[in-house]
């Protein structure tokens, strides 16, 4: 059995989470503002679908990039190169989203949900959730062809999602994001779940006992506040 948050009741302990599903920590609650902060600061992240409860993970090992271990690929790094694309941060958050929760070819439905956009909607317009997008030349000139989403406290980044509508449109927004982060002095990147295509990218796991440790340094110290926009820029 897994607690049920009620009202303003805390976190159980990380160590208390479930072994299967891996990370399972807790249900209930809600996605205020206050709720996520505190979720993310220790290690924690919602994720449900529709019409389940709002169900608490933070799972062990856990998936991470630092900004020094990201892996470019010289295909990447070629593409990277070219002058045919932009990347701007929170420029268009609402539709990285909705982007983010579109359906894919051979995937179920999504996570998404309405309750998780306003949710981070308002993260977005409190200054903790950035979008970083890749725009490139359509039809009617500049169009959004990728992006990822994530919320950032102190000096920890934490990914939530990424789509591409044109070939290493996401990509390119995470190389872009990682160099923006390592000017900035972040010291990791949670990808909160293992996949090839991450671990391709540098990513690698880690003891969720350290993870924490570094959220507890990392979060406590001065981050970049507010929207990305004319920082991104810079």
């Amino acid at each position: 059995m897994i607690p049920w948050l009620r009202g303003h009741g805390p976190f159980p302990p990380l160590e208390s989470a479930l072994a299967e599903p891996n990370g399972l920590l807790a249900a209930g609650g809600d996605l205020s503002l206050p709720r996520l902060l505190e979720a993310y600061r220790r290690g924690i992240f919602p994720w449900f679908s529709a019409g389940e409860p709002i169900l608490w993970w933070s799972p062990d090992p856990r998936m991470v990039l630092f900004p020094d271990e990201f892996k470019v690929s010289r295909s990447l790094k070629k593409r990277l190169a070219c002058a045919d694309y932009e990347v701007r941060a929170d420029t268009a958050f609402a539709r990285v989203m909705a982007e983010c929760a579109a359906p894919r070819p051979g995937a179920g439905g999504t996570w998404i949900s309405a309750a998780m956009v306003a949710a981070y909607g308002a993260l977005h317009e409190a200054g903790h959730a950035h979008s970083v997008e890749t725009w490139m030349q359509g039809e009617h000139g500049l169009e959004l062809a990728g992006g990822l989403y994530g919320v950032a406290i102190g000096r920890a980044f934490y990914g939530e999602s990424m789509f591409a509508r044109r070939s290493d449109a996401s990509k390119i927004a995470l190389a872009h994001l990682v160099r923006f982060l390592a000017a900035r002095g972040f010291g990791v990147i949670d990808c909160q779940m293992n996949t090839s295509h991450l671990a391709s990218l540098g990513a690698r796991e880690i003891p969720r006992r350290d993870f924490a440790a570094l959220l507890d340094r990392l979060t406590g110290e001065p981050g970049v506040p507010g929207k990305w926009t004319l920082e991104f820029g810079a």
